[in-house]
């Protein structure tokens, strides 16, 4: 079956990405009833949440896969652009860094930090999940969301109908607002937004839009790592 062909076309690029942000929702709500003394969680109790969550998420990417036909590595052989994409999501990752105003962030951030958790062996895991998380299941997530079903569903509700790229101003916005509003640094995911809806429309790719995704995450992990800014997680 071909993506063309397929009338749940929208269905499975939500989907993980609904998924993804019900865990967080749960989360959201656990940490209420146990502000309001319904149970008691300690500070690094959902931290053991992640990795479920990486999982249910990265099986649902994996089991729908043959439905994402525009994500493709072939669009990664022309190296001018592919070099140029990775420069763009390291840009990305600097602005991001320093754009950590907090009359800027949705609440108080705190991040995971993996120093609260026992050392050794669980703590590595952790941290391993993390990772793996933020530079591979959340890219390509986010990205089959965002920049594939949303921004297409924008311009008409078939979203087969519309080319990867299809340029309006209202998608283009309305994306990049809700990019921004979904991260806690809310100008920070907003400027996110920006370039990579840029990349789309410039590369006509999906899979690009990942790669610059995925180095952004990947250069953000490495900075969190090495300087315990963990608010950034």
């Amino acid at each position: 079956m071909t993506d063309t062909a397929n009338p749940k076309a929208g269905f499975y690029r939500y989907i993980p990405f609904a998924v993804f942000m019900a865990f967080i929702g749960l989360d959201e709500l656990l940490r209420f009833l146990a502000g309001k003394g319904f149970f008691t969680l300690t500070e690094t109790s959902l931290y053991y949440v992640y990795p479920v969550k990486a999982l249910v998420v990265g099986w649902l990417l994996f089991y729908y896969r043959h439905f994402y036909n525009e994500l493709s590595l072939k669009d990664l052989k022309n190296i001018p652009e592919t070099v140029t994409v990775f420069l763009v999501g390291l840009l990305v990752f600097v602005l991001w860094i320093n754009m950590d105003w907090t009359f800027a962030a949705s609440g108080s951030p705190q991040g995971f930090n993996p120093l609260l958790l026992p050392d050794g062996g669980i703590r590595i895991f952790m941290i391993l999940f993390r990772v793996a998380g933020a530079v591979i299941i959340v890219p390509i997530m986010e990205e089959l969301f965002w920049r594939s079903y949303l921004i297409r569903y924008l311009v008409a509700s078939d979203i087969e109908k519309v080319a990867i790229g299809t340029f309006t101003w209202f998608s283009f916005l309305a994306t990049i607002v809700l990019f921004g509003l979904e991260h806690h640094f809310i100008f920070a995911g907003m400027m996110a937004g920006v370039i990579y809806n840029f990349i789309l429309y410039k590369t006509r790719s999906l899979m690009q839009c990942v790669l610059a995704h995925a180095v952004t995450n990947l250069s953000l992990a490495v900075y969190v790592i090495l300087t315990n800014k963990w608010y950034f997680w």
